[in-house]
């Protein structure tokens, strides 16, 4: 007879919970009961007198999750949570650190810094050091900082190979001296302190293993190394350490997570039991299919295959449209179809590899009235970016504009300080002027030219703006603002300087929808950015990268940009385990779709301000033809081919539809060799229509496209 916690628990689920004391590797497939299991585990732990609640730890990755574990807990047993040592990594190391401050050398109020607070005591550190913030920029420092401390590294250990790197060295030294003396962590201090404290006071050690029979982990494919080395000095020979996660879904290698602690764990602690949960709870059977099909194409895995017992459900729905306005406008319509079908809004969510994709998706979106909200993020015009290239096209627009001076005449840093901007704002208030006119007439002195060369910028930037096309006004801003350059020398600044890039997008776009006038566009910006999110408790679309999508699910998913370069990205593409990871990144985006999978693609995108073409991306030609649904220009199953390490296309015809054997009118052959002038040559696979129809053609550099007849330009290639 089963237990009554584990009655309604599926047969792999009831095996998991059941395990006796021992290390385990739970491998959880996407909606396969995850984190039902783990706090089943716990409460059955608890319930059958294995263990008290003081013995047991158990560590997730965020508050909601931990607070989520908490809360199922309670409402299986009539427990205290507060007697439960169950939080996040750093909640527990605080927690830990609190207890035993004085062997941690750390006052008993001792401080944490949350990111800004860091931040500041970064820039006091490089103050003191008289450390030039330009060519040392204080995010990169604290990145760096930060990376060292996850990797457990101290200053005095990390390493200087050249007269930069010696001073970044030097900084973090500082700063370390810094937090000392002020009795302050930082959030990567808290694991490291805490790591510390426990490898090198063994009685304190032993007593937590001795004490922590039941040591439980979630997500544990997003466990860093040192957060890893911390969970391994916590296991005593008498603890079982069970660990809950999938390999298939590790996708923060960016911040340090790394997959193979899974395979690691396996071998120093010779598990015996590897349990995989694959009955699947939330996805139909063609979803799940086609997401284990591209998922088997990475090499090194663990290995499970979702499944599920309700049916195959909706074919995945494909759509390539011919520029990404189009694709935007397909999200649009089918978006208002499902809508008038009954289905909420907030069941409706728009993936995309990169935030900048956001741009054109929420343009579209305002357009037709629907309301959208950027989970995890900002919508793209409040991205702080996005606001400081405004501020400074603003004031080439209007150069009285107070509010974009006052957010630009020191960002990037010039030695404009505070002081100097409150001498400019206490004089162009006494005289009645603007802010830029009490700039223009700053007297001398070292922080007087510092705003004598702001003006002069802003003064070239306007004379160049001349005459420019919007696009090019806006690229010369980005360039001479020193924006470009910020952003370059910022660790994790890539994806701003794609949302930079997008704003320059957004500008050609306006130019073939507008006038080419600054003035409008600014104008449209600020209606975009300001009017149309959706107001709190509102149904509204979600829009979000797919980093943000992991842990949720929709009725309705609509994954986008499914093109080489783009998803996967450009910078993996040389990198084998980058691109696997970009096909886990593409088997998480396709398991949050309970019910219906869009996935489209563009043959163009504006991309820097000028068109790009790019092929399918490989991820499409790795679904089974079957599973999938083509919902426009009649495009052949499998006609995606993944190009070849030389970057070109394999070369893969489909077979054409018999119903167009004959020749066609415009003379265009099915097998003929036709030279497009961007699209090089390429062979005539398939047509529609008569002498204006449309023809496949497929390219040896960019995969298969549909072309208008009339407009494609295409000729024949003599053999």
């Amino acid at each position: 007879m089963s237990h009554p916690l584990t009655a309604s628990l599926n047969p792999e689920q009831r095996a998991a919970v059941e395990l006796p004391a021992e290390h385990a590797l739970i491998l959880a497939g996407a909606g396969s009961g995850k984190t039902k299991v783990l706090t089943t585990r716990i409460a059955w732990l608890l319930s059958t007198g294995q263990i008290s609640p003081a013995g047991l730890l158990a560590v997730t990755f965020t508050n909601k999750a931990a607070k989520e574990m908490l809360a199922r807990i309670t409402s299986m047993l009539p427990l205290n949570p507060r007697g439960l040592w169950v939080g996040t990594f750093h909640g527990l190391c605080n927690r830990m650190l609190r207890l035993h401050h004085r062997d941690a050398g750390l006052p008993a109020t001792f401080a944490i810094l949350d990111s800004q607070d860091q931040l500041a005591a970064v820039k006091r550190a490089m103050k003191t050091l008289n450390v030039d913030d330009e060519r040392y920029p204080p995010r990169t420092v604290q990145q760096y900082i930060n990376g060292n401390k996850d990797a457990g590294i101290r200053a005095g250990k990390a390493e200087a190979w050249d007269e930069y790197s010696r001073m970044l060295r030097m900084i973090y030294a500082e700063y370390e001296s810094q937090c000392r003396r002020e009795g302050v962590v930082d959030f990567a201090e808290l694991l490291l302190a805490c790591y510390e404290l426990l490898e090198r006071n063994e009685p304190l050690r032993n007593h937590y293993r001795s004490r922590f029979h039941h040591i439980l982990v979630d997500e544990f494919q997003d466990t860093n190394q040192l957060q890893y080395a911390w969970l391994k000095l916590l296991t005593g020979p008498e603890s079982a350490l069970f660990a809950v996660g999938d390999d298939d879904q590790s996708i923060y290698a960016f911040r340090g997570a790394r997959v193979g602690n899974m395979l690691d764990f396996q071998k120093d602690y010779t598990v015996k039991h590897v349990i995989r949960l694959e009955q699947n709870y939330r996805s139909h059977g063609n979803i799940l299919n086609a997401a284990n099909a591209v998922i088997e194409h990475n090499r090194d895995r663990l290995g499970k295959q979702l499944w599920t017992k309700d049916d195959a459900g909706e074919p995945i729905r494909l759509y390539e449209a011919a520029t990404d306005s189009e694709e935007a406008g397909f999200l649009v319509d089918e978006i208002s179809a499902q809508q008038r079908e009954g289905i909420a809004l907030d069941d409706i969510a728009i993936l995309y590899r990169s935030n900048a994709q956001s741009r054109i998706v929420e343009h579209a979106l305002v357009a037709a009235g629907l309301p959208y909200r950027v989970y995890g993020g900002l919508r793209f015009y409040e991205r702080q970016e996005i606001k400081h290239a405004l501020a400074y096209l603003r004031l080439l627009s209007n150069e009285d504009d107070d509010n974009a001076l006052l957010r630009v005449i020191n960002f990037p840093t010039r030695g404009i300080g505070n002081r100097t901007v409150e001498t400019i704002t206490d004089t162009a208030r006494i005289a009645g002027t603007s802010l830029w006119q009490a700039a223009c007439t700053a007297g001398t002195g070292r922080s007087a030219a510092a705003v004598g060369r702001f003006v002069q910028l802003i003064e070239a930037m306007r004379q160049q703006a001349q005459g420019l096309p919007l696009p090019e006004v806006v690229s010369m801003m980005l360039s001479l603002s020193g924006l470009n350059e910020f952003y370059q020398n910022e660790k994790e600044g890539e994806e701003r300087l794609a949302n930079l890039n997008e704003l320059v997008n957004a500008a050609a776009s306006f130019v073939t929808e507008d006038a080419n006038d600054l003035v409008a566009f600014l104008a449209n910006a600020s209606l975009e950015g300001g009017e149309h999110a959706a107001n709190a408790g509102e149904v509204a679309v979600q829009l979000m990268t797919i980093h943000a999508a992991k842990g949720l699910e929709f009725h309705s998913v609509f994954l986008t940009g499914l093109e080489e370069g783009l998803f996967p990205h450009d910078n993996s593409m040389s990198d084998p385990k980058g691109l696997e990871e970009e096909r886990r990144l593409m088997y998480v985006a396709m398991t949050r779709a309970r019910r219906r999978l869009y996935i489209s693609l563009s043959q163009s995108r504006m991309l820097h301000g000028q068109m790009r073409y790019a092929p399918a991306s490989r991820f499409l030609n790795e679904i089974p033809a079957d599973l999938l649904k083509y919902l426009n220009r009649g495009y052949a199953p499998n006609s995606y081919a993944a190009p070849s390490s030389s970057g070109n296309s394999q070369g893969y015809a489909p077979t054409p539809r018999s119903a167009r054997a004959s020749a066609p009118e415009h003379g265009l052959n099915i097998g003929m060799s036709v030279r497009h002038p961007k699209f090089g040559i390429g062979v005539v696979v398939d047509h529609e229509g008569g002498a204006n129809g449309n023809v496949q053609v497929n390219f040896q550099d960019l995969g298969t496209k549909w072309l208008a007849v009339a407009y494609a330009k295409l000729e024949p290639v003599k053999e």
